[in-house]
């Protein structure tokens, strides 16, 4: 499938540019058997949810790209070369402003600042962490969907308002496309 709108264009030319500088870079960081290749997904290159099926697509891909590399980096024994996957959670840059889950869980589960998410990052960079979820809930997530049978998932999904959680973002976006069409005279 070929993406059409800016969220998908997104996603996929972020994830062809990340490849194609790690493969500039690559060569002469084998060579000196030194550097750090960070890449930045999301929470939602881990697991997924409703309603932002591109978006998941790419950041899956940029995270399996990051494993990939990361086992080719070990098995040529190139330990010089760090790797960090960063994959915050909703990250308040109102990319996906309308994002909603549970009234009663966003209270623990706000939106996080980008200066947080940036520190905790450079934190995982500087001290070798192959990878960071931010907040430290999104690891327990994570595990959860890996130990349990997909209803279950459904379940958790559901109690904590993530099975939906796009679709107030989806129907901001629609009407905000709706009013440019008819603006436009579309």
């Amino acid at each position: 499938m070929w993406c059409k709108d800016s969220t998908e264009d997104q996603g996929w030319h972020t994830h062809c540019w990340c490849c194609s500088t790690t493969k500039a870079f690559l060569p002469k960081m084998l060579e000196m058997n030194h550097g750090h290749i960070v890449t930045v997904a999301s929470s939602l290159g881990l697991f997924s949810t409703a309603g932002v099926e591109d978006y998941c697509a790419s950041k899956f891909g940029a995270v399996g790209f990051h494993e990939s590399l990361s086992h080719e980096l070990k098995a040529a024994e190139k330990d010089g070369i760090k790797t960090t996957l960063v994959c915050p959670y909703l990250v308040d840059t109102g990319m996906f402003r309308g994002c909603r889950i549970r009234k009663e869980i966003e209270p623990f589960l706000p939106p996080l600042k980008p200066e947080y998410c940036v520190k905790q990052a450079m934190r995982a960079i500087l001290t070798d962490q192959p990878m960071i979820c931010t907040p430290r809930l999104m690891y327990m997530v994570t595990f959860m969907k890996s130990i349990l049978p997909f209803e279950a998932v459904v379940c958790m999904y559901r109690f904590l308002g993530a099975d939906k959680c796009m679709y107030p973002f989806i129907a901001q976006r629609k009407q905000a496309t709706n009013n440019n069409e008819a603006k436009n005279g579309i």
